[in-house]
């Protein structure tokens, strides 16, 4: 769907989605890096409803999606409730989708105290372990040989990209020496975008778990490198929720901060050259996030961060 989409063309298309005749606003969601176009749409005597849009190119993956969130509901998780999917036109599908209600968690922790951060984290730490109780098909290939022939491509871009990390060289050798770690790992369903970016939070509680557009498959504690990028810089206190409450209230063992530490360099990798690629303007922002990250974990000589051992001081 072209991005210049004006309003008056999507009400006219709202006709070939029987559920939404009725609706009397429609209102863009611009936040997000998917190439999706979102829309809350409200129904008079029904509430708001989500409303994604597609190129008819991306139906099979988008089946996949919509069935996954179907999956997610069965086993209870904290997400939209999928209503439909259907064609808009000759050209662009449609997902519609209940509405959860709230703030993006990203913006709300901050301005709660911790005690409540914490409590956030937890829940979602929760939701992320029924997430991924959702069984996949085995793969042809093994979780370690797909990731590290994945990481091999990046390093080979990063190579050719003109901004570097600061001693770079550390951190990849780090993950050189290390990559038997990821071997026989469990190779499951990951939501793969799992951050309070995509969280939503009411009235102090989390409201539920939205965007699984990227939904993946591989080990499970591949999912929390976000929280070393990501969530960590709006809040501490979420981010060790997040892994308690996975952990049911306890504490992982050392072998999920190697993983989570081999995960977080690669990640780094990754992103210089993401960034790049698809939000050059974003660069020196990124490069920040990344600086805070390597300094966390001392170039990588330490497996568990300075933000989680906060803890314990």
């Amino acid at each position: 769907m072209k991005q210049n989409l004006t309003y008056h063309a999507l009400k006219e298309m709202l006709h070939n989605v029987p559920e939404l005749h009725q609706a009397t606003e429609i209102e863009p969601i611009l936040k997000g890096y998917s190439s999706d176009l979102k829309f809350r749409v409200f129904i008079p005597g029904q509430g708001h409803f989500l409303l994604r849009t597609f190129d008819l190119s991306q139906k099979p993956l988008k089946m996949n999606e919509y069935q996954c969130v179907v999956e997610m509901k069965k086993l209870g998780v904290r997400c939209p409730l999928p209503i439909s999917m259907g064609r808009l036109d000759e050209e662009n599908g449609y997902m519609l989708l209940s509405y959860i209600e709230g703030e993006d968690a990203s913006e709300a922790l901050p301005r709660m105290n911790q005690q409540s951060q914490w409590a956030i984290g937890m829940e979602a730490g929760a939701e992320l372990r029924k997430i991924h109780q959702f069984k996949v098909e085995n793969q042809a290939e093994s979780w370690y040989i797909r990731k590290g022939r994945k990481h091999q491509r990046y390093i080979e871009k990063y190579r050719q990209c003109p901004i570097k990390m600061k001693h770079d060289q550390k951190l990849l050798s780090f993950i050189e020496d290390n990559l038997d770690w990821m071997k026989h790992r469990p190779d499951g369903f990951q939501h793969d975008d799992f951050h309070p970016g995509n969280l939503v939070v009411k009235e102090g509680k989390l409201a539920g778990v939205i965007d699984f557009n990227r939904s993946d498959q591989g080990d499970p504690v591949h999912e929390f490198l976000k929280l070393g990028l990501f969530a960590s810089e709006a809040s501490i206190p979420y981010s060790m929720g997040q892994i308690q409450g996975y952990f049911g209230g306890g504490e992982p063992g050392e072998l999920f901060w190697k993983l989570y530490s081999l995960y977080t360099a690669m990640a780094l990798v990754s992103s210089v050259v993401w960034i790049q690629q698809v939000k050059p303007e974003e660069t020196d922002d990124m490069m920040d996030k990344i600086e805070r990250v390597r300094e966390d974990h001392d170039d990588f000589r330490r497996f568990i961060p300075r933000w989680y051992s906060l803890k314990n001081q």
